[in-house]
């Protein structure tokens, strides 16, 4: 793959500039169905966690709640605003007693539809993903019993989870914890024009965007970023042919070494899904680029080993704004009432 990716940026593939004028190949929509696939129009399923009514009532509440967190500030919703593109907006989340933390927070929005979740990919699905913040010192520092003793000492939470979670003799537990985010979460789906597109309606893009599609897949841009969710199926170098500076990616962020250990694996990071891309800047895992067209411009060097000119960045940019998709109508939830046995919330930093 990677020497197939290597291929692409010496520039096997067509390269030549794509400009207003010039026509769109009458095949562009079915080469765009061989690389990529719309978004499905049910909620889909997920292993092991059959999604019902109450189960995403019930996630959807949790994720909303702060006092999932040991300072009961932080709620899921913090790093992944869903009034926002899903995440919020900042080089690096800020979490318990106001650490910052070491990685920039991708969107949660059809997040579903990723191979793993995280950067690296050390969370194979949405339920584990759910419970790795929770536990995480810099961003919610609490505990899987304390929260499991939280939802406990609210009855409105624990009828709740009977609700979802019919037959079980105990079904307030943190694995059913994390199984409702992901029921919710498994909701956040945001139908783009580029879906309309795909679907047959050729005039949902605009001939600027359907011009970036073809430049996109000309470039090797979809090695990279296809599937359905225009990206987040693969793992990659960042930096395949020219790495990038330490202003951009920082040397001490292996990205997937760290899970896998294994020194190819060394700035490899997961392909980050670009639906909703416009809305979700900063961009990278670093997130300390604020501009979409430089973001572009960087992938270009780093990964394809070209300098985009200015006219294809903007043809590429005008294709990923068809990627920004309708929000589902979210409203916020009233939680349940504490109780005097609601765990006390705290600030304490526990090195």
């Amino acid at each position: 793959m990677r020497k197939f990716l290597y291929t692409l940026a010496a520039g096997v593939l067509a390269t030549t500039a794509v400009y207003a004028s010039d026509p769109v190949p009458a095949e562009l929509r079915q080469s765009a169905l061989e690389i990529f696939r719309p978004l499905p129009s049910t909620i889909p399923a997920v292993k092991d966690n059959p999604i019902t009514a109450e189960k995403i009532a019930l996630g959807k509440a949790l994720f909303f709640d702060p006092r999932m967190s040991a300072s009961g500030v932080f709620a899921c919703n913090s790093c992944h605003n869903v009034g926002t593109g899903g995440d919020d907006n900042l080089e690096t989340s800020i979490g318990h007693g106001w650490q910052k933390g070491p990685r920039n927070s991708p969107t949660v929005f059809n997040a579903v539809f990723n191979v793993a979740q995280f950067w690296d990919g050390r969370a194979d699905d949405l339920k584990a993903q759910a419970k790795g913040p929770v536990q995480a010192g810099v961003e919610m520092a609490n505990t899987p019993v304390q929260v499991v003793a939280t939802l406990n000492s609210m009855p409105q939470y624990v009828e709740w989870f009977k609700a979802a979670f019919p037959g079980e003799d105990d079904p307030v537990t943190f694995d059913n914890f994390a199984k409702a985010i992901e029921a919710f979460e498994a909701t956040l789906i945001t139908p783009a024009p580029f879906d309309a597109y795909l679907n047959g309606d050729e005039n949902a893009l605009t001939l600027e965007a359907k011009q970036g599609l073809q430049l996109f897949m000309d470039k090797g841009c979809a090695s990279c970023h296809g599937g359905i969710n225009v990206g987040g199926e693969g793992y990659y170098p960042f930096g395949l042919v020219e790495k990038p500076g330490a202003d951009v990616l920082p040397e001490n962020d292996k990205g997937r070494f760290a899970v896998t250990n294994t020194a190819d694996d060394s700035y490899v990071f997961r392909a980050a899904p670009l639906r909703n891309v416009a809305l979700t800047a900063p961009y990278f895992h670093s997130g300390k680029v604020w501009d979409l067209k430089q973001a572009v411009a960087v992938m270009g060097t780093a990964q394809l080993g070209e300098e985009l000119n200015d006219r294809d960045v903007d043809l590429i940019v005008a294709f990923l704004g068809s990627l920004t998709g309708k929000a589902p109508d979210i409203i916020y939830p009233i939680l349940p009432a504490e109780t005097a046995a609601t765990p006390k919330p705290t600030a304490n930093i526990n090195n």
